[in-house]
Parts: C-alpha cells; sequence; structure tokens
C-alpha cells in the first residue's frame, strides 16, 4: 500500500459509482477483470481502468495468476477495512486500514519475502 495515499484519489474513487461497486463485489473474493464486469454490468474497459487506480491508492489488491501455457491473468481483490478522513490544517489525511488479501499460502509468502 502507498505510504500516503492520495486523500483527493481515494476520496475521487470513493465517490465513482464503479470504484464502488468493484470494492463492493472484491470484498470477500478476488476476482477477474471478466467476473468483475459481468457482477457489476460494467464494460471490461472500464474495469480496467478503475482497478489501475484502485491498485494504485491501495485500495485494491492484484495478484498475477501463472497459466501453464505461459500467460498470466490478474484477479483484484479489496484491501481496505476501514477508511478514515481527517481534516487538519493541511487539508484532508486519509487513513486506510488493510485487511489481509489473497489465500494463506500468499500471506506466508509475502511475509516471509518481507523479512
Amino acid at each position: 500500500m502507498p505510504e500516503d495515499p492520495d486523500p483527493d484519489e481515494v476520496l475521487d474513487l470513493l465517490d465513482d459509482q464503479y470504484a464502488k461497486a468493484i470494492l463492493r463485489q472484491t470484498r470477500d473474493t478476488a476476482l477477474s477483470a471478466k467476473e468483475i464486469s459481468t457482477a457489476c454490468d460494467i464494460s471490461v474497459s472500464t474495469v480496467y481502468r478503475r482497478t489501475e487506480r484502485l491498485v494504485d491508492c491501495g485500495l485494491l489488491a492484484e495478484r498475477r495468476i501463472a497459466q501453464s501455457d505461459g500467460t498470466h491473468h490478474s484477479t483484484y481483490e479489496a484491501r481496505l477495512d476501514e477508511v478514515t478522513v481527517s481534516l487538519t490544517d493541511d487539508g484532508f489525511e486519509v487513513t486506510i486500514d488493510e485487511k489481509p488479501t489473497g489465500d494463506l499460502a500468499d500471506r506466508f509468502t509475502d511475509m516471509w519475502e518481507g523479512l
């Protein structure tokens, strides 16, 4: 997750109907862009644009899954558990509490690589 997410970008995304739909659909289950498109009735190109912004802000996790033919596809899962917006002298400050994403093996690998 980015250390200091841009508060304006986070607030814009949380106000965007497509971004909200993507976060709701991926709250408990990682989905591919096509699955998100079908579940949310959003075009695949819109899904890719929103998921890119959500990943950049740290609100969505992307996992690349290798296929046996050498290609890969991505799945997306919401990272945020809670968002806190505070008003400071300098403007808004956004704090994102994240939830664990991926399966247990992926989380263990991420933890091990982080040591």
